[in-house]
């Protein structure tokens, strides 16, 4: 609601995704519907930076203009569906489209487009039509019908090459004849359920590219560091999950190929220990996957030395994309495997940015992944985007999500929440349909949450590192001393400030990045002002670092800052200790599993979280968890079932909570356990990387045919952002001050 003067505007949320707004006259009490531009003006004029008369003309971005006639879901519920939509949809619209053989002709010009390093896959030149693919087909079912399930393809590739077909089809003769079969009941009744398990079989996945360009890219002591934690954690387990799963359809293809998989992020030569000031790095736990550093350039060539903010990498992205598509093409032919990639994945606003650079670029399947749109963190940061511009560059921010967005060809995330929120709270991708930015210009229609492109995937935690602490024979004991002395040890300077009285007390734990959205210091202070909490359980904060000359990260220094003054104020020494951030993925799972070990519990008290890969960690380990209400969590965690939600907004009624979770449990022994079992059955049945890498792969090829054969490239909306790339988020890069490049003291090798 914005009140200026007597006039009263309201938007009204009706439900989910669906936005209506009204203008009311207090003086006449009249009511009229009003267009969204309209009622963005008028939230223009009460922030004070509405046009004058004389600069009326403000640019509009309406990107829902080129969305009429494509596909378009309208139900709330089929929302992050769009797979699923789609696949109905189009095969359904093909199917009556007898112009160029329907779905049949569509079906068979992407058939013959597989290849692999220029060698043809599925079909070769001798079938020129799908009547012709047909008829061959049922020769090989008659030969088929003669042969040993088990025997393998590469005893029969000869016969059937002469028919036309070439490897990919199947590994044995078995493999070979269902998905023959699934194309011949395509091929004679199309439907969209028989089409997404054809295309889920189809060759055409070997090259992945994910792009991951701020923070410290590492696989060893880099979590903790600014910019650097869940993101690194969650793209490094979906590698190795990738590859697992990649491996296993290759060779269920009757492929010999080896998938690769490079992570693209920026070399460092100021590593600060760490080893992102390497170029190649091969990834933990796989067999070919890598991480591929380029580094950020400045205006006049020379490579930039040390970390730079997030919020400040906008300077060098696009320098960036040009030296990494390069790079990508360059390492992939070097290792044989073609030149381009099939798949590139982006991640968050400036790996989602590149993405959409190189992947028009190469002319490659996009996939988007926000992690965290900054815009749902900060009230009104899109009004008030001029202010806050020296500090966070929202323009270049949002911008370049809005770009980026459109023009992904699908877009996963790992809850529903992400994209359209709750009855009472807006999702992150929703507040991107109709916003404004006074001076910039007015997005009447941007980001549509009723896009089919939109599909929910859920990641889950390293079954290695993160497992049960019941699971006795797994525990790393190792670890246990260390860990207890970690917990329960001295004061250090500049690694960990208070120490605890009692070792007899459940400990309540959290662990995540020092900076205002992950809100660590409000739990501070919720625990420091409830008695009751303090007398029944000690607390454990990890995160950031403990003393604020060792940041420079201006939000960082701002909560050590907070956080010092919070345990000052309230004494909290003996029920207290803040350990600087903790950088062993192994070691923490253990630490995990330590704290449940008496008890305790750990507390997410995000102010927004868009997933909560810790929850699913902690729950994991068996851990009770609460966890923030704004975001994520909630569909991770069945309320008083698997653990409890808490809004982190009402820090005085989440302390209450878990005052009583503990105070019952010093009552009914048996309560800990029911909440413990139950986390770790929710996170078992819903939240497994072996679930997500097989659904990723799966939408890879089916957006990647959609793509192919409809319009669903968008080339109409493409030149607009084009337009808005080049008119308003280049402008907006070029205000953004590049970093002072300073001296090195290791230098890339």
């Amino acid at each position: 609601m914005i009140v200026r003067q007597n006039m009263v505007a309201v938007a009204l949320r009706p439900d989910i995704g669906f936005w209506k707004y009204v203008m009311v006259d207090s003086s006449s009490m009249d009511i009229k519907g009003v267009e969204t531009a309209a009622y963005l003006a008028f939230k223009e004029k009460l922030s004070g930076q509405s046009p004058s008369d004389d600069d009326k003309w403000v640019l509009e971005v309406d990107l829902g203009a080129f969305r009429r006639g494509l596909p378009h879901m309208r139900r709330t519920k089929t929302i992050g569906q769009g797979v699923d939509f789609l696949n109905r949809h189009l095969s359904s619209s093909l199917s009556r489209d007898p112009a160029n053989g329907g779905i049949n002709g569509s079906l068979f010009q992407y058939l013959k487009t597989l290849t692999y390093a220029g060698s043809p896959l599925m079909l070769n030149g001798k079938l020129k039509s799908h009547f012709e693919l047909w008829n061959a087909l049922l020769q090989v079912e008659k030969m088929f019908d003669t042969m040993d399930d088990e025997t393998p393809y590469s005893e029969i590739s000869d016969d059937l090459q002469l028919l036309g077909f070439e490897p990919g089809w199947g590994n044995t003769v078995a493999r070979a004849k269902d998905t023959m079969n699934l194309a011949l009941n395509l091929l004679e009744a199309p439907d969209s359920v028989r089409l997404f398990d054809f295309l889920s079989r189809m060759p055409n996945m070997f090259n992945v590219v994910i792009l991951s360009p701020h923070g410290f890219f590492g696989q060893k002591d880099v979590l903790g560091k600014p910019d650097t934690g869940g993101q690194i954690v969650y793209i490094l387990d979906q590698v190795r999950a990738l590859e697992k799963e990649m491996c296993t359809r290759i060779d269920q293809q009757g492929l010999e190929i080896k998938p690769q998989i490079l992570v693209v992020t920026r070399l460092i030569p100021d590593a600060k220990g760490t080893t992102c000031n390497q170029r190649l790095e091969k990834i933990n736990g796989t067999t070919n996957a890598q991480i591929l550093r380029v580094p950020f350039k400045q205006k006049n060539g020379e490579v930039l030395q040390q970390w730079v903010s997030r919020f400040e990498v906008w300077p060098y992205l696009e320098r960036f994309a040009e030296d990494a598509t390069k790079a990508v093409t360059a390492e992939l032919h070097r290792a044989g495997h073609g030149e381009n990639p099939d798949f590139i994945i982006g991640n968050y606003s400036d790996g989602n940015l590149v993405a959409s650079l190189m992947s028009h670029a190469l002319g490659v399947t996009q996939c988007n992944i926000a992690h965290a749109l900054e815009k749902t963190k900060y009230n009104d940061a899109d009004i008030n985007w001029k202010s806050m511009d020296d500090s966070y560059h929202f323009g270049c921010q949002f911008t370049a999500d809005l770009i980026a967005m459109n023009t992904a060809d699908f877009i996963i995330t790992s809850t529903y929440q992400e994209i359209a929120g709750q009855p009472g709270h807006v999702g992150q991708y929703e507040s991107h349909n109709a916003f404004t930015m006074p001076g910039l210009y007015r997005v009447t229609s941007g980001i549509d949450v009723f896009d089919p492109k939109f599909n929910i995937v859920s990641p889950g935690a390293d079954a290695e590192v993160y497992f049960p602490y019941t699971q006795e024979d797994k525990r790393l004991k190792k670890f246990h001393s260390e860990l207890k002395e970690l917990l329960y040890g001295s004061p250090e300077k500049g690694k960990s400030v208070g120490q605890l009285k009692s070792k007899d007390k459940p400990i309540i734990f959290s662990m995540a990045r020092l900076d205002r959205v992950k809100n660590l210091s409000g739990l501070a202070e919720w625990f420091a002002t409830n008695k009751r909490l303090r007398k029944l359980v000690n607390l454990v904060i990890v995160g950031g670092v403990v003393s604020p000359e060792d940041t420079t990260d201006h939000e960082e220094k701002e909560q050590c800052i907070k956080m010092h003054e919070i345990i000052n104020r309230y004494n909290l020494d003996g029920e207290f200790r803040w350990l600087v951030a903790q950088k062993d993925p192994v070691r923490n799972g253990e630490m995990y599993r330590i704290i449940a070990d008496t008890g305790g519990a750990f507390v997410q008290p995000a102010l927004y979280e868009a997933f909560g890969l810790t929850v699913v960690e902690a729950m994991t380990c068996g851990l009770v968890t609460f966890a923030t209400d704004q975001g994520g969590p909630v569909e991770i965690i069945e309320q008083n079932k698997s653990g409890f939600n808490i809004d982190p907004y009402h820090g005085e009624a989440a302390a209450e909570l878990m005052a009583d979770f503990f105070e019952k449990c010093t009552k009914e022994k048996e309560h800990w356990n029911e909440i413990s079992k139950g986390a770790i059955e929710r996170i078992s049945s819903h939240y497994t990387w072996k679930i997500y890498a097989e659904r990723l792969m799966t939408l890879s090829r089916v957006y990647s045919f959609w793509k192919y054969v409809t319009t669903l490239d968008r080339q109409e909306s493409r030149r607009y952002l084009e337009m808005l790339y080049h008119t308003k988020l280049r402008p907006l890069i070029a205000d953004v001050p590049e970093a002072v490049n300073q001296p090195s003291a290791n230098q890339s090798g």
